[in-house]
């Protein structure tokens, strides 16, 4: 074992020993409670949502569960508003679910429990002086660990970063502390953020709560597995290619990827090169009910964050009202990238009942999205970048099993199919940018005259060819990164599980085809969902008939 080994290992072993000593000794789960899992978690089906494991270790009181599990955003901020509830009260209720939730799935990175309890106490002084700090008033917001907390770190699970303190804030957390929000932990990613697993080498794995065998997606695993164990009200995570959406489908939440620039997401953690611009990543929010979403954007965008983030597109928030009927476009499935048995059936469903609430249901042509080569341009952009590859290099630090598993999953695709991107590699660097982007927009240009013809209000899509799958075996994103790739508002509705009508179903792979395993007795009780999307900067209209679809699916 080489010194270098030893020293990043060290370094890992000391900031894993921090975090686990920040959670106080009366907020730890017994012995008892303990000996009642199926160990390694990895590798053994535990359901800690399910099985309601955080109510029954006995940390949390009956106000606590109450105030953790029974109210929505839109409830709590009504509650702290009217002063029913302290804010001090419902921080400290979720953060000991949080470190109860780091205890079952690890999903914190760092936590802020004193400061959070600190300012609690200043905003319930503030209120009793009656003087209300901002719209957010007292509610507990997660944040993932690429935003920058002062005094904190964010190494985003890479030893490159250990050594590193914030010393200012990221804009959106300058933002969210003056809309009156308690910011009070950070959550879990993927080494380089650019897988859709939860795992690194400083932190560890992160797992689903639903089923213990499963990832929890990413990169924002952390935010969707904390916020589906109700260990946060509302999570912030980040989006380059699927990174809130995935982390919803698979943990069972709601996820919104707004528009780029909608939502300030300057002055973060990076491990790519500074001031190279492909697809951009966003800023959006994770929660367990609907509404959620529309809060965190309208208080957010409402708030004026280009006076924090010049990254920022200044558009005021609007209001929309909403469509009794909508005109639904249907992204058909794709040839290259098959859908799950799962997936595929509960897609037909959300179809068919909103075509029999009088939706109106439009096939999409599927040369003409052009779905496999919008794929193939965006990896290749995301490929140009070599900088975190040097950072991990650099570090000595082993690559995560995800990142060689996606590697693997693209270069067999690259094998058995044609390019149509003609002689790429033969072009340096500047060359082939200026290749993908001038397809890129010719592709977007592809894409605004369907939704024109088709006078399409909004589109229903898989957010992935599977629920969650088994940890390190995601691979590729395909039916998110389609979304990027258009800079197009999406998000993720959670709508049933693998059940028994999948269980006799068969998926099989051919060559030129690229899947997660499937297996239903792994995955059977894994969340399903759906994703809808509409152009972009339309981020009001597609929250709107979000909420529409959303409805008409419940009942």
């Amino acid at each position: 074992m080489g010194s270098a080994e030893i020293d990043w290992r060290q370094k890992v072993a000391n900031k894993r020993e921090t975090c686990c000593e920040a959670i106080p000794k009366e907020w730890r789960l017994s012995d008892e409670l303990k000996s009642t899992f199926q160990y390694p978690l990895s590798e053994n089906k535990n359901d800690f949502v399910g099985n309601e494991t955080i109510r029954k270790s006995g940390i949390l009181t009956e106000q606590e569960l109450t105030i953790t599990e029974d109210y929505t955003v839109s409830q709590l901020l009504a509650a702290l508003s009217q002063g029913t509830l302290s804010a001090l009260e419902v921080t400290l209720a979720f953060s000991k679910r949080a470190a109860i939730a780091q205890q079952l799935v690890s999903c914190l990175t760092e936590t802020m429990f004193t400061q959070a309890r600190e300012r609690a106490q200043w905003l319930d002084e503030q209120k009793a002086q009656g003087k209300t700090v901002g719209p957010l008033h007292g509610l507990p917001v997660s944040i993932k660990d690429s935003f920058h907390v002062n005094g904190t770190q964010a190494t985003i699970g890479m030893v490159a970063f250990l050594d590193e303190t914030s010393t200012t804030n990221s804009p959106l957390v300058d933002l969210l502390l003056k809309l009156g929000a308690v910011i009070y932990v950070k959550t879990n990613v993927p080494q380089t953020m650019m897988t859709c697993e939860c795992e690194n080498n400083v932190f560890g794995r992160t797992l689903n709560p639903r089923n213990t065998l499963l990832g929890p997606g990413g990169s924002s695993g952390g935010e969707g597995a904390l916020v589906a164990l109700r260990g946060s009200p509302l999570g912030v995570g980040t989006d380059v290619g699927g990174s809130i959406r995935i982390p919803a489908l698979c943990c069972g939440t709601y996820g919104f990827r707004p528009s780029t620039g909608r939502i300030p997401n300057g002055g973060t953690r990076i491990c790519t090169t500074s001031g190279l611009k492909f697809i951009l990543s966003c800023a959006g929010p994770l929660a367990m009910d609907m509404d959620a979403l529309e809060i965190f954007c309208r208080e957010v965008i409402d708030g004026q964050p280009a006076l924090y983030d010049s990254t920022v597109i200044d558009v005021p928030w609007r209001r929309i009202a909403s469509k009794p009927t909508l005109r639904i476009g249907v992204l058909p499935e794709s040839l290259v990238y098959p859908l799950h048995p799962p997936v595929k059936r509960v897609l037909g469903e959300a179809a068919r009942v909103l075509e029999a609430q009088g939706h109106e249901i439009i096939t999409l042509d599927a040369a003409e999205c052009h779905f496999e080569e919008i794929n193939e341009v965006a990896w290749n952009l995301f490929g140009l970048d070599p900088n975190a590859a040097q950072l991990i290099a650099a570090a000595g630090e082993p690559f995560a099993p995800a990142i060689l598993y996606m590697k693997q999953q693209a270069e067999a695709l690259q094998q058995v199919q044609k390019s149509t991107l003609g002689n790429i590699e033969g072009l340096d660097r500047m060359g082939k940018l200026a290749l993908l982007n001038t397809r890129r927009a010719g592709f977007r240009e592809v894409w605004r005259k369907m939704w024109l013809r088709l006078n399409l209000d909004i589109c229903l899509a898989p957010g992935a060819q599977g629920t969650a799958v088994p940890h390190d075996k995601y691979g590729l994103s395909p039916y998110t990164c389609l979304l990027n790739f258009l800079d197009y508002p999406s998000c993720i509705i959670p709508y049933g599980k693998a059940g028994e009508a999948d269980a006799n179903s068969t998926f099989e792979l051919h060559s030129g085809q690229a899947a997660p395993p499937y297996d239903f007795k792994t995955l059977q009780g894994a969340p399903c969902a759906i994703q809808v999307f509409t152009p972009t900067m339309r981020d009001e209209e597609c929250l709107e008939m979000t909420k529409t679809i959303d409805n008409c699916l419940k009942h």
